[in-house]
């Protein structure tokens, strides 16, 4: 069935800034050569939307490959995030200016407070807020933020968040999480979509018959239908291909149902609950 999505299909912020739904995520893709080529394939296989990091240790890859690519500047939207050793007002703006320094661009998309930091994570929200009021970044958010951070956050926050970037795939569906953001209109962005290659579950193969589609095309349509924004990540430029290829069909309702039911609120990554970094 054809559908309306395309790499470019955006979702609208409450700021009215448009987002790709899906993006190519770079964790754990080194600097230099191999993120240069993802990006610079994702780029020509048609993505607009890509997330790093300060901590990735990659910006300065991932500049390299948009400046390369020669796509106007207003074509494409940047993700990154401050890390949690540089949280805190003053520092979380250095380090911004940092990141902006080794991505070599006039301002950067969407930032975003990497992990709910105790004790930092509000005053490193105040900052987020000047560099937006400035215009130095057209979206601000938060990533691993459960429902009782955004309760914090909120008691002092003058601007909320646009988006949350939080684990999620059909073994951690986070009913409550986006729920509550829903409500709150923040955007739900979904890391880790494909469970780290988790993915040899019977339902998930089931389906990969009945549609002709693999695994992760599979998970990554679910995500597309319930409404989240999803950065698959790979350098492997066969699958970076094949991640793109899920705008040709549709799930029916049923089988998005039934992938809802593989929650059993199983992590493949910390708990912002219970991290140490």
């Amino acid at each position: 069935m054809a559908t309306t999505f395309s790499l470019s299909s955006p979702l609208l912020l409450h700021n009215g800034v448009q987002v790709p739904q899906i993006g190519l995520g770079t964790w754990q893709s080194r600097n230099g050569e191999e993120v240069v080529s993802a990006v610079t394939h994702a780029l020509k296989v048609g993505y607009r939307h890509i997330d790093t990091a300060s901590i990735y240790g990659n910006e300065t890859g991932i500049g390299k490959a948009i400046r390369e690519a020669g796509i106007p500047r207003e074509q494409l939207f940047v993700t990154t995030k401050v890390w949690n050793s540089k949280q805190g007002y003053e520092s979380t703006l250095k380090a911004f200016d940092q990141s902006l320094n080794e991505l070599g661009l006039d301002y950067i998309d969407l930032y975003l407070i990497h992990w709910p930091v105790k004790g930092k994570f509000k005053h490193t929200w105040q900052a987020l807020e000047e560099l937006y009021e400035e215009g130095k970044v057209k979206a601000i958010g938060v990533s691993n933020f459960h429902v009782h951070h955004l309760e914090e956050l909120f008691r002092s926050a003058h601007i909320l968040p646009m988006v949350n970037q939080i684990e999620l795939h059909p073994l951690l569906t986070q009913k409550e999480i986006i729920g509550f953001c829903h409500q709150h209109k923040i955007q739900v962005e979904a890391w880790s979509p494909l469970m780290q290659g988790h993915l040899d579950l019977p339902l998930l193969g089931a389906l990969s018959t009945k549609y002709d589609r693999s695994p992760a095309q599979i998970v990554l349509r679910w995500n597309l239908q319930i409404g989240v924004i999803t950065i698959p990540k790979s350098v492997t430029l066969r699958r970076i291909e094949e991640n793109a290829r899920i705008f040709d069909f549709e799930l029916e309702e049923t089988d998005v149902l039934a992938l809802d039911g593989l929650n059993i609120n199983r992590r493949f990554g910390p708990d912002p609950d219970n991290f140490y970094f």
